[in-house]
Formats: structure tokens, sequence, C-alpha cells
């Protein structure tokens, strides 16, 4: 499938290095170590989300990190879009709002792919195939999950129970609910439903979507995250948002804030091999 327009990829790299535990550390976390392949798992994430209908990425990172993932960047060949250093973790939501008040000062509409950096992706095809899809859902107002279909009753995951077909989108669907990590015998349930899948923490919508969406729901955070934007500054590659602005901003998941709370929110289930790569 077609898809026409270009997608700003927001590759969230920030990690404090707790899982993977000795080789994985606070300076060194997991998506700059070579696990799979001979590219680490940011290099890999990265490539997977260059070329068509990707533009150049955004990543969102650590100021700690940032000179390793400017050299990881380089040593794979990609350019990035921009480099975003967090003065400090607030978790994945304001992560986004920074990613989406940026891109909207040139293209309001422009569709952003948030993606971790360390997952790993065995089918890219199918991948690709599923953001086709969330592509069309982003274009009616939606905000997209891509729904990770489960081979086994895993416990560590949260899972998205999918709803109603979405009109004229094949393979979108409603949220009915997400669901917290499960223990065995919920997990099991889960599967033998059938309409439950491990939410991946992938997600896809356009960046005044999202922004409209945040502010409705978690207005000082985007004050925050605006302001912090507004009184940033370029620092040779990197963009640096105003620390005080950021740090006063409340942390909190995308899915807890966003997903969670409104009645946009899509899944496009997708079997693409996944894995999150978090722990031995």
């Amino acid at each position: 499938p077609l898809i026409d327009t270009a997608i700003i990829p927001v590759i969230l790299s920030g990690g404090s290095g707790q899982r993977l535990w000795p080789i994985s550390r606070e300076l060194h976390p997991k998506q700059f170590i070579n696990l799979i392949s001979g590219q680490s798992l940011l290099q890999e994430t990265a490539a997977r989300l260059s070329g068509a209908p990707f533009s150049a990425p955004m990543v969102v990172c650590n100021d700690s990190h940032r000179f390793l993932v400017a050299e990881h960047l380089r040593d794979a060949g990609i350019e990035a879009d921009a480099i975003v250093l967090e003065p400090s973790q607030r978790n994945t939501a304001p992560a986004a709002a920074l990613a989406a008040l940026i891109l909207m000062r040139r293209d309001k509409d422009a569709i952003m792919l948030l993606a971790p950096s360390d997952h790993a992706i065995a089918k890219p095809d199918a991948f690709l195939a599923a953001i086709s899809k969330a592509c069309e859902a982003a274009a009616q107002g939606r905000l997209v999950a891509f729904g990770i279909t489960p081979d086994r009753p895993a416990t560590g995951y949260g899972y998205i129970q999918k709803g109603d077909a979405i009109d004229n989108i094949d393979g979108a669907f409603t949220i009915n609910r997400f669901a917290e990590k499960p223990d065995a015998a919920a997990a099991e349930g889960y599967i033998a439903e059938g309409n439950y899948y491990w939410n991946g923490g992938i997600f896809l919508f356009s960046a005044s979507t999202y922004i409209d969406t945040l502010e409705g729901l978690r207005p000082a955070m985007v004050a925050a995250c605006r302001k912090a934007v507004d009184n940033g500054h370029d620092d040779l590659d990197f963009f640096r948002p105003d620390t005080g602005a950021f740090e006063s901003c409340e942390g909190e998941s995308i899915d807890y804030a966003v997903m969670e709370n409104t009645t946009a929110g899509a899944v496009v289930p997708v079997d693409m091999g996944w894995h999150d790569v978090g722990s031995w």
C-alpha cells in the first residue's frame, strides 16, 4: 500500500541502562549495544525507519548520551533531522510533546511515528504494511497504537483489547481498553479471548492531533513543553529545550496520559516479529 505522506520517525532513546546489566549501564544503555547484528539497536531502529516513506529521524535522548547518539547515527550513515536533548527524564508523554511541538513549527500536520530505540523487529515488511493502515487512521484524527500479536501469555507487557473495526480502514480498530501487565491467569484469558494484543509502545499520529489531545488532558504538561521548546536553543547538532521549563513538567507515559483517556485511540494489530529485548 502506498503512503503518500512523509512520516517523521521520532526515536525515543531515553533509557537509564537498568536492563541487560552488566553490559548495559547508565552511560551506555542497551540501545547502544550490538546485541543481534553488527549494528546497535539504535542503528537498527533508525535504518528500519529510513528510506521511503520516512523522512529524516528525530531522536529524543538524554543529554548525557548526545555524542553516543550522534556517533551511532553517523556510523550508520543516517543524518538526523534533529537530536533533542531532554534535560531530565520525564517519561514518554513529555518526550513526544517536545518532538510534536518542534515538528509543528514547520508543519502542523506532520505525521510522527513514535518508536523506542531498543526494540527488535524481525518482519519489517509487516511493520510497514501496518504503518500504511495507521496513516489512514491518523488522517482521520486518530491516535494509533500498534498491537503486537501475542505468541504466548506474557505477563511482562501491557495489553490492548481491540474494539470495532474502523470504517473504511482495513485492519484498524477502536480500542476497548488498555490492560496493565496481567498475572498469569489473566494473561491466559486474554490469549484465549483472541482480541488482546501486546502494547509495544509504538504509536503514530499527527503532531497537532497529539498536542490538541494532550492539551485537553494534561494542559500543564503541554504548557511546560511549549515553553521549553520556545525558550530552547540549538547547540551544534543538538536542540536543547529550556531546562527549567521542562523540569517543571510532570513525568508520565503516553499510555497513561493520553491513550487510556482519549476516545480517538485506534489499534492496528501486527505480527512483525517484535521483541523488546528486555532481559537475558
